[in-house]
């Protein structure tokens, strides 16, 4: 429902077209890179791959598109991590029918653009103030894909066969995971996924 919502605004604006949708992260990689889109409005809670993981692929395999992300989370690690990924702008749910076309407006434009509560913790982000320290950096990206679908309840084998691999070798992602992260259990992974917004609650 927010996404056709969102779409109506955008199909509002003369100079706007809606190109292409996508329900996971992984899709939305996949359609960036086929329709090369000017800007990606990218909502931080996808399953299968959560929004920040696709838009850092998406500004890896596709430079020229600029990714805006929505989330219902104004959280400082939230923010850091979309920016670190590449995010151009950064909008907050709640005011997302107020703001996006601003927002579009300006990643267009080669700007970036933030919702007026994380304005000013964004922009220490961008002049390197103020950092939170990022424990998922010491993760490779296929770890934190195998973390986010484990904490969104996927068996071995189903991740296996989503990410075409062998289940020895998510199994050992897995075990990667409990060694980097000092973590015992799945609930603890779990746990972690979720306060450190590789998965929501959304």
């Amino acid at each position: 429902m927010v996404a056709e919502g969102l779409e109506h605004v955008v199909a509002a604006q003369s100079d706007f077209s809606c190109i292409g949708s996508a329900q996971d992260g992984r899709t939305a990689v996949e359609r960036a890179r086929e329709l090369e889109p000017d800007v990606v409005v990218m909502d931080i809670a996808m399953p299968g791959m959560n929004g920040i993981e696709a838009t850092r692929a998406i500004h890896d395999r596709s430079p020229g598109t600029r990714v805006i992300i929505l989330s219902m989370h104004a959280d400082r690690e939230y923010v850091y991590r979309a920016l670190h990924a590449g995010a151009a702008a950064f909008v907050v749910k709640r005011s997302a029918a107020r703001e996006l076309v601003d927002a579009i407006r300006a990643v267009y434009a080669g700007r970036s653009y933030f919702s007026a509560q994380i304005a000013e913790f964004a922009i220490g982000r961008h002049v390197g103030r103020g950092n939170p320290p990022d424990l998922l950096r010491i993760l490779s990206a296929r770890e934190r894909e195998v973390l986010q679908l484990l904490a969104e309840g996927n068996g071995v084998a189903d991740i296996a066969e989503a990410l075409h691999l062998s289940r020895k070798t998510i199994e050992t992602h897995r075990a990667h995971l409990y060694q980097k992260l000092d973590i015992q259990d799945l609930p603890g992974l779990v746990r972690f996924a979720i306060r450190h917004g590789v998965t929501t609650l959304e």
